[in-house]
């Protein structure tokens, strides 16, 4: 009988396990290991008795015997297992061992027989047959219990080779799905790099065509460059040549001007020496023939010159019977310049052509002067040139010059270009002096505030106001007096060129009509004009351009005459009448200028872009 408990089987016999005192199991908690080493070794020693080996061969029989009374008995053992040990076997049928408490082995008897490996043909050839002896149930059952248990390992070792077998063809197939896989993914991913090689070959492509274009341009670019240099340079040799013809032209030229100059100043002389003895005869018919006495007026405190240059004597001047107040140096000044501009005009009368486009020419010349040395340096340049032009007699340029410069001045409104025009009129008249004499005439015959002067209104020597209008300068167009705005409007314009003028200073050039005159038309004005909107209106425009370059140079003095204008000349302003609104306006100006110390400050436009030097010019 067999058992199994606690992991060990268990035999039993079926006969009684003591008989006699005497146990049938000497150890009954055999292990299986046990029962292993134990069949072991009684198989050891039967084949140690055998002359071939055979798991069923016995040289003699075993006689077991096991009943109750002592009787032999042929019976085979019979193999109990329990339930719990039915899954270490694999029986061919498992409902029927669920249902079977326990399964009855099979019973071995072998009386006389003798079991033998040799074919039936040996045995029949004469051969000696060993069959096997007799064996007990305990052999039968070791020998089923051992071929089950190979059945059972084989047919473990079986499933665990097919599970191997499977899981390898599983893992090679997982392994060859990978691969291609893997295979794939690689192509995949040289195709990419090869697509992204490519593009960057051509960005690179790119890049390197960008640059050498550059590169090229940039070569290019400083190729031309030099090109214009090298033209430049050769350009600026070639002017610097034609301007050392014309330079030593130039002074030819100015040595024949000089020359010419000197002559006409001595017949000029001459004939200012007969006009005046002519003027003194003439007066004196005058005077014997109306039986008029000259009147004298009480003098004025003269202002004190510093610079020597301001007549020491002085006199109101009757003519014609109109007031003239001025000083006599101011009035001997005006009158020999207007016989010099007389005598142009007749010799302009006297002309055969006309010059009309000749005038027009250097009006456009004078109109396009702007604040900037290049622009005047090209004025002053193409004026000489017309001036010295062989087309138009000299004396007739310089008289078309002066006029377009004073009818131009009207039109200027700010104050760059009226200082800009007065550094074209010093460069010009350094070339030409008997320019600056025409101008200034033509200067004091538009307005009689730059001699400075001043007609008094007389019923008796004027008919009508409008008589009297035109004799201070007011113009008449188409028998209407132009209004009291455009003549105040036009006094300030010229009263703003002729201060612009005399502070103007040129480096290497000399102003012919420069801030010693100025000075001496402020003194001569304080001294001799009356307080009234017109004289009001001329200080004020001439001390807005001439006022800095005087106080720089004269410094006290001009505070002084600063102070008398502040508390004389103000003070004797009369505000009220139909100017009221007019003369107040300038009152208020003059008031601040002198205030605020305006006079400190530079004017704007007094400076060009850079200092003026000859060089720069000529």
């Amino acid at each position: 009988m067999l058992e199994r408990k606690m992991g060990a089987i268990e035999l039993g016999l079926r006969c009684p396990e003591n008989v006699n005192g005497i146990s049938v199991d000497p150890q009954p908690d055999w292990s299986f290991d046990n029962l292993l080493l134990e069949l072991d070794s009684i198989d050891k020693k039967l084949s140690s008795n055998l002359d071939f080996l055979s798991p069923f061969t016995k040289t003699q029989t075993r006689d077991v015997r096991a009943s109750k009374d002592n009787k032999s008995s042929t019976r085979g053992f019979v193999m109990r297992v329990s339930d719990d040990e039915i899954s270490y076997v694999d029986f061919d049928s498992d409902d029927e061992a669920d249902n079977k408490p326990m399964v009855s082995g099979r019973r071995f008897a072998c009386d006389d027989l003798y079991m033998s490996d040799e074919s039936e043909d040996d045995i029949d050839s004469g051969t000696q047959c060993y069959l096997m002896d007799k064996v007990g149930l305990t052999e039968v059952a070791l020998t089923e219990l051992t071929h089950e248990l190979q059945l059972s390992v084989s047919e473990e070792v079986r499933s665990k080779i097919s599970s191997l077998e499977t899981e390898l063809t599983n893992e090679n197939e997982r392994f060859a799905s990978l691969t291609t896989k893997i295979d794939k993914y690689r192509d995949l991913r040289q195709d990419r790099e090869r697509k992204f090689d490519l593009q960057y070959r051509r960005t690179i492509a790119e890049a390197l065509d960008n640059h050498l274009t550059t590169v090229q341009r940039d070569h290019e670019h400083i190729s031309q460059i030099e090109e214009r240099k090298i033209r430049d340079d050769a350009a600026r040799e070639e002017a610097k040549r034609k301007e050392k013809a014309i330079q030593e032209e130039k002074l030819r030229q100015e040595r024949i001007r000089v020359e010419e100059e000197a002559r006409l100043k001595a017949e000029m002389t001459e004939r200012a020496k007969a006009a005046a003895i002519e003027a003194e005869k003439k007066a004196a018919e005058e005077a014997a023939a109306k039986h008029a006495s000259e009147t004298s007026n009480t003098a004025h405190n003269a202002v004190e010159d510093p610079k020597g240059t301001l007549g020491s004597s002085s006199s109101t001047v009757v003519k014609n019977g109109n007031m003239i107040k001025a000083s006599e140096n101011a009035l001997e000044l005006e009158k020999r310049r207007r016989q010099l501009y007389e005598e142009f005009c007749a010799k302009k009368k006297s002309a055969n052509q006309d010059y009309t486009r000749h005038g027009s020419t250097i009006g456009r010349q004078i109109r396009t002067i702007s604040a900037a040395i290049e622009n005047v340096k090209i004025r002053t340049e193409e004026l000489v040139k017309l001036i010295n032009s062989p087309g138009c007699p000299q004396s007739l340029s310089i008289l078309l010059f002066a006029e377009k410069i004073v009818s131009n001045c009207t039109n200027q409104k700010s104050s760059n270009a009226i200082f800009a025009t007065c550094y074209v009129i010093v460069l010009v008249t350094s070339k030409f002096p008997v320019a600056m004499d025409i101008l200034i005439a033509e200067l004091n015959r538009v307005c009689i505030y730059t001699v400075p002067k001043h007609i008094r209104y007389s019923q008796e020597a004027f008919s009508t106001k409008d008589a009297y209008n035109k004799a201070i300068g007011y113009k008449e167009e188409d028998g209407k007096i132009e209004s009291i705005e455009d003549y105040i409007e036009k006094l300030s314009c010229y009263m703003k060129l002729y201060g612009a003028l005399v502070q103007t200073n040129v480096g290497g050039f000399q102003n012919l009509h420069g801030l010693a005159q100025g000075w001496a038309w402020l003194a001569r004005f304080l001294n001799y004009l009356p307080a009234n909107l017109y004289t009001a209106v001329a200080l004020d425009s001439f001390l807005e351009m001439a006022g800095y370059r005087l106080y720089h140079v004269y410094k006290n003095q001009f505070e002084k005459l600063l102070r008398i204008i502040q508390h004389d000349f103000l003070n004797a302003l009369k505000v009220g009448g139909s100017q009221s609104s007019k003369l107040n306006k300038v009152k208020v100006s003059l008031q601040n200028y002198v205030g605020s110390k305006q006079y400190t400050k530079e004017p704007e436009g007094l400076q060009l872009r850079s200092h003026l030097e000859s060089n720069d010019f000529y």
